[in-house]
């Protein structure tokens, strides 16, 4: 059978309710079965945590990578934003014209600018409201005792490595 950490966690729970049961007294075999439960869990705890540590290490070269990423895509929209720039002076100053099969020119758009939105009636205005729970006053106010309905304090066991 391959012994997994649940595995190992259920077979020690198990052996101390016998232990219980037989009101703190052990026998040989219990006590090696303690032992090897003990090895198995040291074992597999440091394997886990190898791999723990490996897969931290990959989400940060991951994460590095998708800053580089980031930062060539930005790099490139620039460029093109540049040589866009460059081509539509050109066209400004030298009137539409073709290379091969390219043909460069201009063509008007229409874009509506807002200096003060405060400043617009309300016809032409989309309000967007997002409520969020102030989670950091209502842990205050449940810590000093008030009661907040559909609110409570709720305690978590957090994996520590050291």
């Amino acid at each position: 059978m391959k012994t997994t950490l649940y595995s190992i966690t259920e077979e020690q729970r198990y052996l101390l309710s016998e232990i219980e049961q037989m009101e703190g007294e052990i026998t040989p075999e219990m006590e090696e079965q303690l032992i090897i439960t003990a090895h198995q869990l040291d074992s597999k705890s440091i394997a886990y945590l190898e791999v723990i540590k490996n897969r931290e290490s990959f989400i940060s070269t991951i994460d590095d990578e998708i800053k580089r990423l980031q930062q060539l895509k930005k790099t490139s929209e620039n460029l093109v934003t540049r040589l866009k720039d460059n081509l539509l002076h050109a066209v400004i100053t030298f009137g539409d014209y073709e290379v091969g099969l390219s043909k460069f020119g201009t063509r008007k758009s229409t874009s509506v600018e807002v200096k003060d939105v405060n400043a617009l009636p309300k016809e032409y205005k989309v309000i967007k409201v997002t409520e969020q729970a102030d989670k950091i006053a209502i842990k205050k106010a449940l810590q000093s005792g008030f009661e907040i309905e559909g609110c409570y304090l709720s305690e978590n066991l957090n994996l520590k490595i050291n």
